[in-house]
């Protein structure tokens, strides 16, 4: 009797939207019956290959066609890959948004840009506090991170409870506020836990993530050993934490502090307006002030520690920073690991920097924002979950914490390596994957949302490799008889003040195809084009090996 009672409980889906097998574009569905609540609505940057492209978001075709049932989106922490599709989402899914503090007010910022903060609704949520979504209740639970004011989420429903770890490392000495709470998550693992979804960025790594304190000796040591030189530290925008621990060591050794970079001094007015941050009288100086001050009594706090092509540090060691030039007798400081996929343009940066002269330290001066296995381990033996759903993180990354669940006992088929899109349904007694829905990348190019896709960026790719030609002519509207033309215009296929030849003999050549089809009747535009096409796609192959784009105009008289 109690089996059929059982089987007719509904169950608890879980839906990544993105996230999975990538690091960005963090976005999770939990759905029970009629109530679908959201987790995090990150953002990932351009692969390679995507050209011209500034950002890329989840397709949330799935919250759309469900808009009824969406509750809200629960944020874990500040970072890009959390909340940057948010301005771009909630355009669509106008649900509240729940956060705690520090990120509130970095949503907030981006709300503003959009022009969003009048239409969305928001709460900030302390740790400890819990918010009722339909037949979900979600508890936010201190972490530590490289940002202060991180969650884990208990996400309460009526097949069980699920803790979402967001990104985490145990951190007992943390710069601002308070260790992780792991009181709270031993509570909830003595009262029982359906499922774990955890952080797997550090899987591979063995060991304990230093704490963030750790980096403030490095740097009182590194502003002891260049005392006589202007010192610029280059970090991500986001980690106020490591802003915090610069800023103290420059107040140390007297010198004047200038933040550099739209990102940074956003997140940084944003933590200081709130206390997160604690930046003495009179450190802080405008770019424009640094001049007042001689070179070893300036620290420069910039964004470009990834090596992107438009921020601060990148700038300003290719030249073209408007007020900030960096040369022989300045030292700049890396604090931070390039994120996988970043490491050449990175080198570049630092290449770029050494042959100005500069001193660049990339050892040493960061500790990462997330757990090693053995907080891993840690936070599994406190949760003692169910199921185990490992998040965040490539496939490498997300196999090697189910590795790791596995040496604490779960059993292989209690661990679950989700794709994104594929819905897992579980109930206090089972777990199976019971379906997909439609997930994937929208590509953000200015203003753009969603217009350019792979038919767009596969012309974009052509373009870069073999370049266009366009073919121009005008015909006769009366008697279709050729009456200008066919002139050609190439653009990065081959320099014509060397190509005059061939540029000559490929007009020859469809000047011939384009006779031959006139004087055979026929007339058809869409039949000409192929035929210049065509013939022009020959021509080019045989004298070239290349195959450019080939645009045909035909024009009417």
């Amino acid at each position: 009797m109690k089996k059929k009672e059982n089987s007719n409980v509904s169950g608890l889906k879980i839906i990544p939207l993105g996230g999975l097998e990538q690091i960005g574009m963090n976005i999770t569905a939990f759905q029970y019956e009629d109530s679908i609540i959201v987790v995090d609505c990150g953002l990932s940057f351009p692969a390679d290959d995507m050209l011209g492209i500034d950002l890329v978001i989840p397709d949330v075709t799935y919250l759309k066609d469900n808009l009824d049932k969406v509750k809200g989106f629960v944020i874990t922490h500040g970072h890009e890959d959390h909340i940057g599709a948010l301005p771009y989402v909630l355009k669509d899914i106008n649900v509240p948004v729940y956060a705690t503090r520090l990120t509130m007010g970095i949503i907030e910022n981006k709300l503003r840009e959009h022009d969003l903060m009048q239409t969305t609704k928001r709460k900030v949520v302390k740790f400890g506090q819990s918010i009722n979504l339909g037949h979900f209740r979600v508890e936010f639970i201190k972490t530590n991170h490289s940002i202060v004011d991180a969650a884990a989420l208990a996400i309460y429903s009526p097949a069980g409870v699920v803790v979402h770890t967001g990104d985490f490392k145990v951190d007992y000495t943390p710069v601002f506020g308070d260790a992780i709470d792991l009181q709270r998550f031993a509570e909830l693992g003595k009262k029982g836990v359906l499922a774990l979804m955890c952080d797997s960025t550090n899987a591979e790594r063995p060991g304990f993530t230093p704490s963030e304190r750790t980096v403030g000796p490095t740097f009182d040591t590194l502003f002891e050993e260049h005392k006589n030189t202007r010192i610029f530290v280059a970090t991500f925008a986001s980690n106020v934490d490591r802003v915090q621990q610069i800023i103290n060591t420059a107040y140390k050794f007297g010198r004047k502090v200038c933040v550099e970079g739209r990102s940074m001094v956003s997140i940084i007015e944003t933590a200081r307006n709130l206390e997160c941050i604690n930046i003495p009288d009179n450190t802080l100086i405008e770019v424009d002030q640094l001049k007042n001050y001689p070179d070893e009594q300036q620290v420069i706090i910039t964004t470009g520690s990834q090596g992107e092509s438009m921020a601060a540090l990148s700038r300003m060691a290719s030249g073209m920073h408007r007020k900030i030039t960096i040369g022989a007798g300045d030292t700049v400081i890396f604090s931070s690991n390039p994120i996988p996929g970043n490491e050449k343009s990175v080198t570049k940066v630092i290449n770029d920097l050494l042959i100005k002269g500069a001193d660049v330290i990339f050892q040493d001066a960061h500790v990462s924002g997330h757990a090693c296995q053995e907080e891993i381990k840690l936070i599994y033996t406190l949760i003692r979950p169910r199921y185990a759903i490992p998040v965040h993180g490539e496939y490498k990354h997300l196999k090697a914490q189910a590795k790791i669940a596995q040496s604490l006992g779960i059993g292989k088929e209690n661990i679950f390596i989700l794709s994104s899109g594929e819905v897992l349904e579980l109930s206090s007694d089972s777990a199976k994957v019971t379906g997909k829905v439609p997930v994937g990348a929208i590509l953000v190019d200015g203003l753009g949302v969603g217009d350019v896709g792979n038919v767009v960026l596969r012309d974009r790719q052509h373009l870069a490799e073999d370049g266009i030609m366009i073919v121009v002519m005008s015909l006769d509207r009366y008697n279709s008889q050729l009456v200008a033309g066919p002139d050609i215009v190439t653009r990065g296929f081959v320099y014509v003040k060397e190509s005059d030849e061939l540029i000559e003999e490929a007009r020859h050549t469809v000047d011939d195809a384009l006779q031959r089809c006139l004087d055979r009747g026929i007339t058809d535009w869409g039949k000409l084009k192929n035929t210049t096409k065509d013939a022009l796609s020959d021509y080019v192959w045989k004298k070239t090996k290349r195959r450019p784009m080939i645009l045909p105009i035909i024009m009417e008289v």
